[in-house]
């Protein structure tokens, strides 16, 4: 069963307020699996009062995540949505999660950067020499690199403790451009997406909606 079940025989689902389309199934290096799509959002940016929608986001999961989640069954949209410890359940689990970044505008690397280094800071209390390490591996793929409008960047966890980082021009790469291994920027990245302050709320709104219709 997809995880986004209104859309089972759709290849792609695009996102309403970015009219960006992403394919309902994804298979990626290094993933055991084919990860299912399991809700869209945009990431908007307020300039002078005005929203500028800077990129179109979907999370991907292994399929078999579902069956970890069954104490969520019979519940509304909202209450998945304000349930942390769910989110951490997908978080914690063994298989495979992938964010899928697609830009709707021009955007300088270090400004890319430097904005996701903001929202993953403050969620690392006390880092560790491993989650400096793992920061510097990570801004590296992103310093002195201009990500052109339609660029695709691919965040997989493959574990709780290990994610991969590519960017690619073209859809899905064939290479990885990072791997970081450290469990706390990992759980901060999947934090700033997903956790109660949310940078894409429209995300996390999706996601759940989504997993509510699947935990019938």
């Amino acid at each position: 069963m997809m995880i986004y079940d209104e859309t089972v025989n759709a290849e792609y689902i695009e996102e309403p307020a970015t009219n960006v389309k992403f394919q309902t199934s994804l298979s990626f290096p290094g993933c055991s699996d084919s990860l299912a799509l399991s809700g869209t959002g945009y990431r908007e940016k307020v300039f002078a009062i005005i929203g500028v929608k800077v990129y179109a986001a979907g999370l991907y999961l292994n399929q078999s995540i579902i069956s970890e989640l069954n104490a969520w069954k019979g519940q509304s949209k909202d209450a998945i949505q304000g349930n942390s410890s769910l989110f951490k359940t997908i978080f914690q689990s063994p298989l495979e999660k992938l964010l899928q970044i697609i830009l709707v505008r021009d955007v300088d690397g270090k400004t890319f950067w430097d904005a996701l280094s903001d929202a993953i800071s403050p969620r690392i209390a006390k880092p560790t020499n491993a989650d400096e390490t793992a920061l510097t591996t990570f801004r590296s793929v992103f310093q002195d690199r201009p990500l052109k409008k339609g660029t695709f960047i691919f965040l997989t966890w493959l574990n709780p403790t290990k994610l991969l980082v590519s960017v690619s021009s073209t859809g899905v790469p064939s290479n990885i451009d990072a791997t970081i291994e450290s469990a706390n920027v990992s759980y901060a990245l999947f934090d700033v997406f997903l956790g109660d302050s949310p940078v894409s709320p429209s995300l996390k709104a999706s996601v759940a909606e989504s997993l509510s219709k699947v935990l019938k």
